[in-house]
């Protein structure tokens, strides 16, 4: 059974897609077999894969809205992973999910029928906490939380994680936190260093070890419609997404083989 993970914060701008994408990408080069749904109606996650979000015939809107199955929505892509898009149609799906019954239960429905045929499930979030972030949570197995290392940084964190909390306690009691990824990381700057201090004593090993670093070639990927180790494998960008990836991989087999877990989840 596949591992679903949501990418999420509410803040803009912390590289989430850049998370999504090349992290799905990383896994592939693993040899995992990987599913990316964009949730997202800017469609970066899309864009950033090759695909024209303009002109995709199904998405993630006719997963959510008309109950279309997750196989008739994906694509499979160049990077190697399957996509399940997204552009601005998905706007409309809060509005009409809001009088259905079960509407924070959609995404989770459609993913059931194909969790196996997966390793991981990647969600790339909008940047806020509507009801496409819930859906991504109630379906997930667990989060990750890119976050850059500013001083607003933690502010952000503290209401994610009450909103992790409540999902928790309402509709999905084994979510839980995979882990919290330090991005475009600059280790020249106070601050980033002093954030970063913060966190690792906070949360210990909730922090992932993995840094993403800022870096010129990941900014340029996306405009390439490719992930940074399709466009400079030997970049500090690719090789740090390829060790997110085997970090992440790693942590799934260490709880798996603790005493008393049952379920894989790699």
């Amino acid at each position: 059974m596949g591992k679903v993970i949501s990418v999420t914060n509410q803040k803009g701008g912390v590289g989430k897609t850049t998370t999504s994408v090349n992290l799905a990408a990383s896994l592939v080069a693993t040899k995992r077999k990987v599913l990316l749904i964009d949730l997202d109606p800017q469609g970066n996650a899309t864009m950033g894969s090759g695909v024209n979000k303009h002109e995709l015939e199904n998405s993630i809107y006719d997963v959510l809205v008309d109950q279309m199955p997750v196989t008739e929505a994906a694509l499979a892509t160049e990077p190697g992973y399957d996509l399940v898009g997204s552009n601005a149609d998905l706007t409309a799906a809060e509005v009409q999910l809001l009088d259905e019954e079960n509407k924070e239960q959609r995404l989770n429905q459609a993913l059931q029928g194909v969790r196996a045929q997966y390793d991981y499930v990647l969600i790339d979030c909008p940047p806020s906490l509507n009801m496409l972030t819930v859906n991504a949570l109630v379906a997930s197995d667990s989060v990750i939380i890119p976050m850059q290392c500013e001083y607003y940084a933690l502010e952000g964190l503290s209401a994610l994680l009450n909103t992790i909390e409540r999902i928790q306690t309402q509709l999905n009691p084994k979510l839980e936190i995979d882990g919290l990824l330090r991005t475009m990381y600059d280790p020249r700057i106070a601050l980033a260093n002093q954030v970063s201090s913060q966190l690792t004593d906070h949360f210990g090993d909730k922090v992932y070890r993995t840094i993403i670093p800022r870096n010129v070639r990941l900014a340029e990927a996306p405009s390439h419609g490719l992930p940074v180790l399709e466009y400079d494998r030997r970049s500090r960008g690719a090789v740090s997404y390829l060790a997110l990836a085997g970090e992440l991989i790693r942590r799934a087999e260490q709880k798996l083989n603790k005493p008393g877990t049952e379920t894989a989840t790699a």
